[in-house]
């Protein structure tokens, strides 16, 4: 993992987001890893965090002397995908059996000479990322982010179509930063006889996999996969673990008596 014209001491200067409209950045202190099979193609304990424009969530930049380049051949940034604030160099990654195409860039300008970036949204073409020795997925975590689990003594009641079908003393209750709050239920206070029970899983670099799905049985069409479950959340919220929680978006929630407003979000689904 070497570039011989690369400053091994070099790291960028911190850019603040009101000071461009274009990427700012920080360095960032973690060890992170990046696997594709057997081989390891990222090792870096000096990564740098982009923010992108229009994006809320970060992706790391790594000294070209921490990438497998033997592996990186230059080719043609892509025509169906988004351009890298601004990024004209690409490379495809060459593995021993597939090729990757443009799986990694530049990006433009002297501050961030030397470092190349990973894609990771919508296709994520590494199989395992590490943040020191634990598994991350989706995105590298924000650290200006905070995901905070909470028990509470709250009563709180979900209804769908004039049913109730949770019903609890004693959530959990989950804020993440520019997120509405979620209510997680403890399963027995759940009706899940009034679900259907289905394939979906996300992954979260802050909870973990969520590996159990339900949908609505009433009209599964109109409210697919609204109600989820983490078998094995982070350590960091692993009082999550087993309990439901709901897409308030789609569903009506009361908390000790007062309805509340349905959140409009990313999550957010038209009506059928």
């Amino acid at each position: 993992m070497t570039a011989p014209n690369a400053d091994p001491e070099a790291v960028p200067v911190v850019r603040r987001r009101d000071e461009s409209d274009s990427v700012f950045w920080e360095p960032a202190e973690r060890w992170v890893r990046a696997t594709a099979g057997e081989l390891t193609i990222v090792d870096s304990r000096r990564p740098v965090l982009v923010w992108e424009p229009g994006r809320p969530v970060p992706l790391y930049a790594f000294p070209t002397d921490d990438v497998r380049t033997d592996l990186l051949r230059r080719t043609e940034r892509p025509a169906d995908r988004r351009r890298h604030a601004g990024a004209t160099v690409f490379y495809d990654l060459m593995l021993p059996d597939r090729t990757i195409r443009a799986a990694a860039w530049t990006y433009p300008g002297e501050e961030l000479a030397g470092h190349i970036s990973f894609e990771w949204f919508g296709r994520e073409v590494l199989d395992h990322w590490y943040e020191e020795d634990e598994e991350i997925f989706v995105h590298p975590r924000d650290p200006h982010k905070r995901v905070d689990a909470l028990p509470s003594s709250r009563h709180v009641q979900v209804e769908i179509e004039g049913t109730i079908v949770a019903d609890t003393h004693t959530p959990v209750l989950l804020f993440e930063t520019g997120l509405p709050v979620r209510f997680y239920f403890p399963r027995e206070d759940v009706r899940l006889d009034l679900f259907t029970r289905t394939d979906g899983r996300t992954r979260c670099p802050y909870k973990g996999v969520a590996s159990e799905y339900w949908s609505w049985a009433g009209d599964a069409d109109a409210r697919p996969d609204i109600a989820w479950s983490y078998p094995d959340p982070l350590p960091s919220v692993g009082i999550i673990k087993d309990r439901v929680a709901f897409y308030d978006e789609s569903v009506d929630v009361v908390v000790d008596g007062v309805r509340r407003e349905r959140p409009v979000t990313f999550f957010s689904r038209p009506s059928r």
